[in-house]
């Protein structure tokens, strides 16, 4: 187990630079501008984003779905789609 401590241990200063890339890529962090949120409510915005981001994809995934059983399997609009998914 120290050797897992020993490989995680990052610094104070990576900790604050990895948190400001963080807030540079959460659409409500870069809402607020220059403001400071905390850490503890950063990641919990990160968190929510993520799993947002989750039923987006499954959303997506299903209408796709449902786009292609309506479709007939040889047609033009069926090999668009799936070479977009390659």
């Amino acid at each position: 187990m120290s050797s897992r401590r020993s490989r995680a241990s990052v610094s104070e200063e990576e900790i604050n630079e990895l948190i400001a890339r963080l807030q540079t890529l959460l659409p409500s962090a870069r809402r607020r501008g220059g403001s400071q949120a905390s850490t503890t409510k950063l990641l919990k915005e990160t968190c929510s984003y993520i799993k947002s981001l989750h039923r987006e994809v499954d959303d997506l995934s299903d209408r796709l779905s449902d786009l292609m059983a309506t479709m007939d399997h040889n047609s033009p609009g069926a090999e668009i789609i799936r070479s977009l998914l390659r």
